[in-house]
């Protein structure tokens, strides 16, 4: 009996740690350098990634109480990947607070980059 109910623990345990590492930081983001100002739970310099997705995929606004459909409409963009894609690329501030984020490209391919913001669109998707 004793033993079962270790196995169920561990079990547990187990799936915990795989829910846990489903939403890890992807290797392409260390390698970027994002985890130097992103975290996908907690703002650290710029806001947090599921904050991010959360606002993007239900069109709702950003920290600082912009709405993303103004966003996009301010920046000629058809959809939040699109535009995400572009902020990542080319840097700026305004949405998410005062903190610059710094341009990636070309530091970083187009490909890196979409794939980046598919990754931060995924943790909130509908």
């Amino acid at each position: 009996m004793k033993s079962i109910i270790v196995s169920m623990i561990a079990a547990a345990g187990l799936i915990v740690a795989g829910s846990a590492l489903a939403t890890d930081m992807p290797a392409l983001a260390k390698k970027s350098g994002c985890i130097a100002c992103h975290t996908i739970e907690k703002k650290l310099v710029g806001p947090a990634w599921r904050d991010v997705s959360k606002a993007y995929n239900s069109n709702g606004a950003t920290t600082t109480g912009k709405k993303v459909a103004d966003i996009l409409a301010e920046h000629k963009a058809k959809t939040a990947e699109e535009w995400l894609r572009q902020k990542v690329a080319k840097g700026g501030t305004g949405n998410w607070g005062t903190a610059a984020m710094i341009p990636n490209a070309p530091k970083v391919s187009e490909a890196d980059i979409k794939e980046l913001v598919e990754f931060v669109l995924s943790l909130e998707k509908k």
